[in-house]
């Protein structure tokens, strides 16, 4: 797998540790093909040393095994090819990568990372409903906060601050956000759920991009939204920070 992460550059070592174990496989094949065309040649030789001279071979018939190991070393070649321009794409989809490093994304799905005590996330009812439910799990499902959101149908966000119910504070890390909503009726209401965060890594395996917000995973195809990080303020010059007090006489 291919790794990008802030201040990281194992992304080359990982991208040619891919490239080795995919040439290895068309090796392997080319390997294979030369062992069993080396036994068929030496099978061959032996037989036409040891010939009826009244009965010889049927050349016609050794000539087509011949064709069928020139047909099958073309197809390995050809699988070689194929190969490396798999790599050279996954190469590609690696350096795209880096542009995501630092921003603020919203994606599909209910799994987000606290940071700092701060976690947002979004819900849509598809109805109205008489009671939404939130309940927030950590990796293990042990829940940490319940509370009640939006009976209304739409869009809605909610910020966490990583407290309990009872106002202790759980740790940064991933969590999850299970919703829950009913109607009158008392049938679950269609919910779509989208998580923020920001973009701490990215990495490629088997041709699927994923982005890291801290220990949580998003397939690139979940990403509904991405924003530049906010700039940080500009450090105060100390003319600024000096205040200058006038003695009153």
């Amino acid at each position: 797998m291919s790794i990008l992460s802030s201040g990281s550059t194992t992304s080359a070592a990982s991208s040619s540790a891919s490239t080795a174990s995919s040439a290895t496989k068309a090796q392997l094949a080319k390997d294979k093909l030369d062992k069993d065309l080396n036994q068929f040649l030496n099978l061959l030789v032996t037989q036409l040393q040891h010939q009826d001279p009244l009965e010889p071979l049927d050349a016609n018939q050794f000539t087509q095994q011949l064709v069928q190991f020139a047909s099958v070393e073309q197809q390995i070649y050809q699988n070689a090819n194929l190969e490396k321009l798999v790599s050279i794409q996954k190469t590609t989809q690696v350096g795209s990568m880096v542009g995501y490093l630092g921003t603020n994304i919203e994606a599909k799905g209910d799994s987000f990372n606290l940071v700092d005590g701060y976690a947002k996330i979004s819900y849509d009812l598809k109805d109205p409903s008489v009671q939404t439910v939130l309940t927030i799990q950590t990796a293990d499902e042990k829940v940490v906060f319940t509370g009640n959101l939006s009976i209304e149908a739409g869009k809605k966000f909610f910020e966490w601050d990583g407290l309990k119910n009872d106002g202790t504070a759980v740790k940064n890390g991933p969590y999850t956000a299970v919703i829950t909503a009913k109607d009158r009726e008392g049938k679950l209401i269609n919910i779509a759920q989208t998580v923020f965060g920001r973009v701490t890594g990215a990495g490629a395996e088997n041709g699927n991009v994923t982005l890291a917000m801290g220990a949580v995973d998003v397939p690139l195809s979940d990403i509904l939204n991405v924003q530049e990080a906010p700039k940080p303020p500009p450090p105060q010059t100390a003319a600024a920070a000096t205040t200058t007090t006038t003695a009153v006489p």
